[in-house]
């Protein structure tokens, strides 16, 4: 089998794409076969480069590859996704990922400083388990309605250590990503029925552009790359790689699980 066209006729609809784990797996998923929707939100100068990355790519490649900058976090975003994705002639039944990479959350502390900083509310809590968690939900069932998902597809969300360790200002986040893996689990059993396998990968400390909005990203860079075992941090591609092998039909068996790629750093 030529594994260049391994998911040839196939979609991804990656959440948060536009840089991190989500490209890195679009990059990975594309060079497989795999067709791509990317959803993200970009000024239009930002975009501009991104979207000639994404040509390129899918020239290479002989993939589609869709570009949304629409908020995925808002009913009128997910309407008109479907609604243009449909446009598309995209036939029912092809999507066979389900990427959740959105990385939309308020880093601020519990308690006022001696700065007398702003302090997290319970709105921005809510805003931030929304966005890095209960949207995948929403998304899931969006897809599922639409009769979108492959009968063989795969829900894949993204959780971190901070999850269990403390983290600077990262409390929002945290309880976000607590919140995404008890859904991911629910999910996983609800959702079997209609062949969808749910799983959850807790990726090591990376250098992506979320990790370095986290006051102190450099300590964590620092401490993770002197005290992973395999001598180096996670990179994004580590993390594609997961994401691809979850997809192939060999990880069939694989839900409602807990997957660590961090070269053993979650062991310290």
């Amino acid at each position: 089998m030529d594994k260049t066209q391994q998911f040839a006729g196939s979609w991804a609809v990656i959440l948060g794409g536009s840089s991190g784990f989500g490209f890195a797996a679009l990059q990975k998923l594309a060079a497989h076969g795999m067709n791509i929707a990317l959803l993200y939100r970009e000024t239009a100068i930002t975009e501009k480069p991104l979207k000639e990355q994404l040509t390129q790519i899918a020239a290479e490649h002989s993939v589609t590859i869709l570009p949304f900058n629409i908020n995925a976090l808002e009913q009128t975003g997910r309407d008109l996704f479907l609604k243009q994705f449909a446009q598309l002639a995209v036939h029912k039944h092809c999507v066979k990922l389900l990427l959740h990479s959105i990385a939309r959350g308020n880093l601020k502390p519990l308690a006022a400083g001696a700065n007398n900083d702003p302090v997290l509310s319970i709105e921005d809590i809510q805003a931030t388990t929304y966005a890095m968690s209960n949207s995948l939900l929403d998304w899931t069932r969006l897809l599922l309605e639409a009769e979108l998902f492959n009968p063989d597809a795969r829900v894949i969300g993204l959780t971190s250590d901070g999850v269990h360790k403390y983290w600077e200002s990262y409390a929002a986040v945290s309880i976000a990503k607590a919140s995404l893996e008890s859904l991911t689990r629910y999910m996983a059993v609800e959702f079997s029925r209609y062949g969808l396998k749910t799983n959850l990968i807790q990726a090591g400390v990376t250098e992506t552009p979320s990790l370095k909005r986290i006051p102190g990203s450099d300590k964590l860079i620092t401490l993770a790359a002197a005290n992973n075992p395999m001598g180096r941090i996670t990179v994004p591609t580590d993390v594609a790689n997961v994401i691809y092998m979850l997809c192939t039909d060999e990880a069939f068996w694989i839900n409602g699980s807990l997957i660590h790629v961090d070269g053993g750093e979650h062991c310290l």
